[in-house]
């Protein structure tokens, strides 16, 4: 037995109930399988009614006292619609054929030819799907694009960031520090005595050891050598203590799963999301205990969740707006984690502290 097709909804514009019939008897004995719904109108106002239940092919006689294929093809374009329009008629000269193609009609068919009427329907639809489908795509790669871009503009101004910071660090500490170490060394050169030259010689060596501090620091808010050495669970740890320890935090790190021998070169972004979720928990929560837990997931992908026991806070009225001092940390968490192509979810209530989950 043949299988049943999905039936298909038609809107004929024909002024002739019975051509309307003799058009419906033609489309079971050309194709048995498939079932065809014919609503007939024969007026601009029933039929612009008729396209509110999304026919799939409009069937339009060429020859109408008050309608015209044109007519249909002009609300059509009016009402941005799709719907494929078919000319089916007695009789049609080749010039008039041509301008109703012109005017967006998909094809024609004379009324003696109505056998080969349903290929003519399959292929205006597989059309129409074919366009839509292309549509779609293109909307999606438009969209895509417009992503792409904004998120290469916010990379630059990362980066910038980043390279500004490093430069102030550069110039506001370490290059303090070697100032004054400097100073010292010059000035234990012309001291008077041994004793004038030892003290400067002495501090000297002490801004050395702090200059030694400030590169290790630098060095590590870059990319903690912990992460190549001992791996990322060591490495979160060391900057989460950095952080929570003289603030009293207490600090609760664990991790699920087998950690990789090799870490993909965003596992440094998570160190940076601990460091940077901390500080806004040393700032803003006033909570006493703080939860760091890593998830090494199949295919390499890595979870962290950062909970704390804070004050909470209205996550509307914080992240709903421009960045500013009191939300620019958790911006920044958001931008380096989809910068990296992760995804991040932040949960808070007032006085129920916050939960951050990151996967990359």
């Amino acid at each position: 037995m043949p299988t049943a097709l999905p039936p298909i909804r038609l809107l004929c514009v024909e002024d002739n109930p019975d051509d309307t019939e003799l058009l419906g008897l033609a489309l079971e004995r050309a194709e048995p399988r498939r079932q065809y719904l014919l609503q007939r109108v024969d007026e601009p106002t029933a039929f612009t009614e008729a396209l509110r239940d999304s026919p799939d092919v409009i069937l339009c006689d060429y020859n109408l006292p008050r309608f015209s294929p044109f007519a249909a093809l002009q609300l059509l374009q009016a009402r941005q619609s799709s719907v494929p329009l078919v000319v089916v008629t007695r009789a049609i000269g080749e010039e008039a054929a041509v301008h109703v193609l012109r005017c967006g009609a998909k094809d024609y068919l004379t009324k003696d030819k109505l056998g080969t009427l349903p290929q003519i329907i399959d292929r205006v639809m597989a059309e129409r799907a074919s366009k839509l489908e292309q549509e779609r795509m293109a909307r999606e790669l438009a969209t895509a694009y417009q992503r792409q871009r904004k998120l290469s503009a916010r990379l630059v101004l990362a980066q910038e960031r980043e390279r500004s910071l490093i430069s102030r660090e550069l110039h506001d500490v370490l290059g303090q520090t070697l100032t004054g170490m400097m100073i010292h060394l010059h000035a234990a050169r012309r001291a008077a005595s041994p004793e004038s030259a030892g003290a400067f010689t002495d501090t000297a060596m002490q801004l050395a050891q702090e200059a030694v501090n400030q590169v290790r620091t630098l060095s590590f808010s870059l990319r903690p050598a912990q992460l190549d050495l001992l791996g990322l669970v060591s490495a979160v740890r060391t900057a989460a203590q950095r952080i929570a320890e003289p603030a009293g935090l207490a600090l609760h790190v664990s991790a699920r799963g087998t950690e990789p021998k090799r870490l993909h070169e965003t596992a440094s972004v998570f160190v940076r999301l601990v460091q940077e979720a901390l500080t806004n928990v040393v700032r803003h929560a006033n909570a006493s205990s703080v939860w760091v837990r890593l998830r090494f997931m199949p295919q390499g992908r890595i979870g962290l969740l950062v909970v704390d026991n804070g004050r909470g806070f209205e996550k509307h009225q914080v992240l709903d707006g421009q960045p500013s001092e009191r939300n620019v940390g958790l911006y920044g968490m958001i931008e380096r984690t989809e910068l990296a192509g992760g995804r991040i979810h932040i949960r808070t209530t007032p006085g129920r502290g916050v939960a951050i989950r990151a996967v990359l």
